[in-house]
């Protein structure tokens, strides 16, 4: 593995590290970072067989400790409007009058740009006389299935749980379109990665 990748990969692996020092919710923190950990061995298993570009590589590292920040306060915990007031004088909040946390919706956009250009790469490996479109195209097809997959998963597993714990898990805060709206930022995500790939693609 590449300096660079050995960087990520340990960056992300200290996220982890401390989003763990005296957990608040550690059942439900838990749930969520089984991801993690499979996501963080996947990557490792993947990037030994089919190489990945540095940066593809830290951009998933970087999705991966964001979502242990976000795991750590339930997604619907995560107190940035307080962290951009203490830092920047700025609310979110009050300016856009919003009611209900929004940091999930971040992940799952940033769950379509930081996966999207691995994804590009490991189309390439697998089919070499794809065009780069194409390749892209398969990419947020991809992006856009996984994310279906996940909303099933995050929903059989709040079938397990009692009311309050499948809410808290689930965090959708009382909208009932939450996973559609997830699934449709993982995808303007994933596309608005085109103008990355077509530059790579021409270098």
């Amino acid at each position: 593995m590449a300096p660079p990748k050995r960087a990520a990969f340990a960056g992300v692996l200290g996220v982890f590290a401390l989003t763990w020092v005296q957990p608040m919710w550690p059942l439900e923190q838990g749930l969520h970072s089984t991801l993690t950990v499979i996501g963080l061995v996947a990557l490792w298993w993947v990037d030994r067989r089919w190489p990945l570009g540095s940066g593809a590589f830290a951009a998933i590292c970087g999705f991966i400790a964001i979502h242990c920040i976000a795991a750590r306060w339930l997604y619907s915990n995560v107190p940035y409007d307080a962290w951009l007031q203490a830092a920047v004088h700025w609310s979110p909040n009050a300016t856009f009058g919003w009611e209900r946390n929004h940091f999930d919706r971040l992940i799952h956009l940033l769950y379509g740009v930081c996966f999207t250009p691995a994804l590009t790469q490991l189309t390439r490996h697998a089919w070499p006389a794809l065009r780069t479109g194409q390749a892209f195209a398969l990419a947020v097809m991809a992006v856009m299935c996984t994310s279906l997959v996940y909303e099933w998963l995050e929903w059989g597993i709040a079938l397990l749980l009692s009311p309050e714990a499948a809410e808290a898990y689930n965090g959708q805060q009382g909208d009932m379109w939450d996973a559609h709206a997830d699934m449709l930022l993982a995808t303007v995500g994933s596309v608005l990665v085109w103008p990355l790939a077509r530059r790579e693609a021409g270098r």
